[in-house]
């Protein structure tokens, strides 16, 4: 008998393979999100948490210093969840990106690339991108250049790029490849070229002249990122230009996870083309969708804000302020929904009131655990009896518009882990509010008042409706909406 032992990287391909599914009944295309963040990378909970508190904070806070005018500076990519498609025609290459709601361009690093300080980062998700032969160059010209260049006007382009004058004068500048766009995160940078080819989802749909930033140099920055943010050049944007359906309105549905890695075996689905009612049947569920309206952002118009009413304490409402249920003219304000950070920033003086009514509640029982709270980056966490946790009280967001509110699971908010037991502490259940304070009001001037972290979404099916300009939130059993799609 003859074994045949099939390679892991042809194993890998099978796979991805299987996952890319289309539910052609409705029009939707079903792609798999996969979470790229485990406890194998960390040496201890407290580890884990200050790693991802630090990013979390550094990924919000990173867009309101920034001095760089010319581009777009999306908030850091997300590091969490990720997704994977193919470039190129004839041959073509698998890539898989970060998910980003907070950006509004898809870049990936390109062959031969270096990545400089990320020693310490997570490694590429997929080999640096060969281009293929059908790859072709975006012209300073084009509206593509002037939009990775945040909207920089043609001629200028064109300069940059080194046309000659006369060219620049009569607008035939078209055969100058567009100029190197720079592009800043939280924790790092790159610098990257626009190219065109195409793109394809799964069940062989295919976007032409897809355009996307081709990179080989980057600063802290060993993966590349999937843009779904508002903008011409984010995938969903492209997409509409071969079906508005799908490029008009999306979904995902994060499993939940804890960080336990062997939860999320599972993929998280991501939908385009999600369309569905307030309530909508799946076999015998029943799903009630709760909207909000997105505030439009003058500064950050690729950000997904949406207007904060306040926050519930068990039954205690604890109102927000001004500047999250709306956007100024400088771009300051209002709660922007995404996918790429990992827990959820409010100002100073909503955090305070939150964290001084949860204390006020859950102190009279449980001992704070001080020591924790210095090495996660976390407050107030606890000491507490897990027989006891009913103690532990609800958290309702409370979103503008007539009845858009949003009760969290209490994991979404409150994570539990066993600290101690190393031979020095005593093992004891600990517990940690996993809301952040995103900074004063003042500091956060001309920027978003909060960010809703993917964190506080698992076990939610969030819909962006572009069209009617709306976010929707519906409690799911998400490995079990996989399923449903999938057969």
């Amino acid at each position: 008998m003859v074994v045949k032992v099939i390679p892991l990287c042809l194993l890998y391909w099978l796979l991805i393979s299987t996952w890319w599914l289309m539910v052609s009944t409705s029009g939707m295309v079903l792609i798999p999100l996969t979470h790229s963040l485990s406890k194998t990378q960390f040496t201890t909970p407290h580890h884990l948490l200050k790693t991802t508190s630090t990013r979390s904070a550094t990924r919000f806070r990173h867009h309101l210093h920034h001095r760089h005018k010319q581009v777009s500076v999306p908030l850091s990519p997300g590091s969490d969840y990720t997704l994977s498609f193919t470039l190129g025609s004839p041959s073509s290459s698998t890539i898989s990106l970060y998910l980003d709601t907070g950006s509004d361009l898809v870049w990936l690093p390109c062959s031969p690339f270096e990545c400089i300080l990320c020693e310490s980062k997570t490694p590429p998700l997929s080999p640096p991108l060969n281009l293929s032969s059908s790859a072709t160059a975006v012209p300073c010209k084009s509206s593509a250049c002037s939009a990775a260049h945040s909207s920089l006007h043609s001629s200028d382009l064109c300069a940059i790029a080194r046309c000659p004058l006369d060219s620049i004068e009569m607008s035939e500048c078209n055969s100058f490849p567009c100029p190197p766009f720079y592009y800043a995160y939280g924790d790092g940078s790159l610098i990257g070229r626009l190219y065109k080819d195409s793109l394809t989802l799964p069940n062989s749909l295919s976007v032409q002249n897809f355009t996307f930033g081709c990179s080989h140099t980057t600063l802290g920055e060993p993966v590349g990122v999937a843009g779904f943010g508002f903008g011409r050049l984010s995938l969903p944007a492209q997409l509409s230009s071969v079906s508005p359906q799908l490029g008009n309105r999306f979904s995902y549905c994060l499993v939940s996870h804890s960080f336990d890695s062997n939860r999320v075996r599972r993929p998280s689905p991501l939908i385009l083309g999600r369309y569905e009612d307030k309530e909508s049947q799946f076999g015998n569920e029943l799903v009630e969708f709760v909207y909000t309206g997105m505030l439009s952002n003058p500064k950050h118009p690729y950000f997904y804000s949406v207007g904060l009413e306040g926050i519930s304490v068990g039954n205690r409402n604890i109102p927000a302020p001004e500047n999250l249920k709306r956007v100024d003219r400088r771009g300051s304000g209002g709660m922007v929904v995404d996918s790429g950070t990992t827990f959820t920033m409010l100002p100073a003086s909503l955090y305070d009131s939150v964290a001084t009514e949860f204390d006020h509640r859950v102190g009279r029982f449980y001992k704070r655990a001080n020591t924790v709270e210095e090495s996660t980056g976390l407050s107030p966490c606890y000491f507490y009896n897990k027989v006891d946790a009913a103690k532990v009280p609800a958290i309702t967001l409370h979103f503008a518009g007539n009845g858009s509110s949003v009760v969290l699971p209490r994991k979404n908010y409150f994570y539990e882990f066993i600290d101690g037991g190393d031979g020095v502490r005593e093992k004891r259940n600990v517990g940690c509010l996993m809301l952040m304070n995103g900074g004063d009001e003042e500091e956060l001037s001309g920027g978003p008042g909060a960010t809703l972290g993917n964190y506080q979404q698992q076990g939610f099916e969030v819909v962006y409706d572009l069209e009617k300009r709306k976010v929707g939130f519906a409690r799911r059993k998400c490995s079990s909406l996989w399923d449903s799609l999938k057969n």
